[in-house]
């Protein structure tokens, strides 16, 4: 078996949703929610074993919508956010709500019984992000690294962030705040900065993307035309807190250096159609994944504005001995930025990729079609970083 082939995985239902899991950082898991109008939604949990090469899923039942969004707690591997649609009286509407999946769903050594598909159980409904004064869920958001208990969550013009209690099954909104100016404005997408002690928020709405501080419920930046046409999506460089990226229907990617917002650092135009996806990698930040409705997945290697930018930064004891040591002359080069790979197993609009929280060499992708696949970094690229 080729070590770098993908695994595919087939769900019978579209598909949009896609998020790591992010409590858990020994087993690789994937949790993907379906799209069906017809029968009831699914979560799908797919569980990767890395030395086999397989993937074992198990079914939970989503009954209450197709859905649009969905987020893995923190802090809790069995807790998750899903924004979903509803419809009553032929309006629909998008909703939230916090769930737990059943005990033995809760760690990836379960064995899955064979009629787990034929007759999943349900998630257990913890509370509801009561939002109707504030209009359609776009998302909800995790505070990163946290306890498990604080939320963000976009609605049409409203981001409200909220208090989940002990038991996850009672929230309120302990703050919002309101999107000003002319016409409809409508989030997109957000992003809780892992920086800053987890004060600032960056969102999504139409061409602009801004910067909020949560303890004030206040912009603190605002890129007007950050994309030519809608912003899809963002995320913020794990190591270096003034950096973003974001996509958008451009078909672009464009990096950000928040403190001088005139222009983007970098800006790559790789993509043929609407990019609806960008994932820093987790653990070395010059690794970037971009999915995008020309059914491709693209992997970056965004050398020059990562936190390496000469690639392996020599120890000093490396260099001791007396030897005049050129190489340390040479290393002051920034390395090139290139286009690692590009995948092509999909053949519908890629919706969303994720890095795996477990491994960092491993990530998914989703395209509408209900087609998961697992990638990894090349195996050459992989050693280039680490050794």
């Amino acid at each position: 078996m080729e070590d770098d082939a993908p695994v595919i995985y087939g769900l019978e239902f579209q598909a949009r949703a896609l998020t790591a899991q992010t409590a858990e950082t020994d087993a690789i898991r994937f949790l993907v929610g379906t799209q069906s109008l017809k029968f009831d939604n699914q979560i799908h949990i797919i569980d990767f074993d890395d030395e086999n090469n397989i993937i074992n899923k198990s079914v939970l039942l989503h009954q209450v919508g197709e859905i649009w969004h969905m987020s893995a707690s923190p802090a809790d591997k069995s807790v998750l956010t899903t924004c979903y649609n509803t419809t009553s009286d032929s309006r629909v509407a998008t909703s939230a709500a916090v769930w737990r999946m059943p005990k033995e769903f809760e760690s990836g050594t379960h064995e899955s019984p064979d009629d787990s598909s034929n007759n999943p159980q349900a998630l257990e409904l913890l509370c509801h992000l009561d939002n109707a004064a504030q209009g359609n869920m776009a998302c909800v958001l995790w505070e990163p690294m946290g306890d498990g208990k604080r939320l963000v969550s976009l609605a049409d013009n409203h981001v409200a962030l909220w208090d989940l209690e002990a038991s996850s099954t009672k929230a309120t909104v302990s703050s919002s705040a309101t999107l000003e100016g002319k016409g409809q404005l409508k989030f997109t997408s957000g992003k809780w900065s892992p920086h800053h002690n987890c004060t600032q928020l960056a969102t999504a709405n139409d061409t602009a993307i801004r910067g909020w501080d949560l303890r004030s419920m206040s912009q603190i930046y605002c890129i007007e035309n950050a994309h030519g046409q809608l912003a899809r999506d963002l995320d913020f460089n794990p190591n270096k807190q003034y950096y973003l990226a974001s996509c958008g229907d451009d078909c672009k990617v464009k990096f950000w250096d928040v403190r001088s917002i005139g222009e983007p650092v970098k800006t790559l135009e790789e993509h043929s159609h609407w990019v609806w996806s960008v994932r820093y990698n987790h653990s070395h930040d010059q690794l970037v994944l971009t999915g995008s409705s020309d059914s491709r997945v693209i992997l970056s290697n965004m050398v020059s504005i990562s936190s390496e930018p000469f690639g392996h930064l020599a120890d000093e004891d490396d260099l001791s001995d007396g030897e005049d040591n050129h190489q340390e002359e040479k290393s002051k080069e920034p390395l090139q930025d290139s286009i690692i790979a590009t995948y092509e197993e999909h053949e519908d609009s890629v919706y969303a990729v994720e890095w795996s929280c477990a491994d960092p060499w491993l990530f998914a992708s989703l395209s509408y079609d209900g087609r998961l696949v697992i990638n990894r970094v090349p195996r050459a690229l992989k050693y280039r970083i680490l050794l």
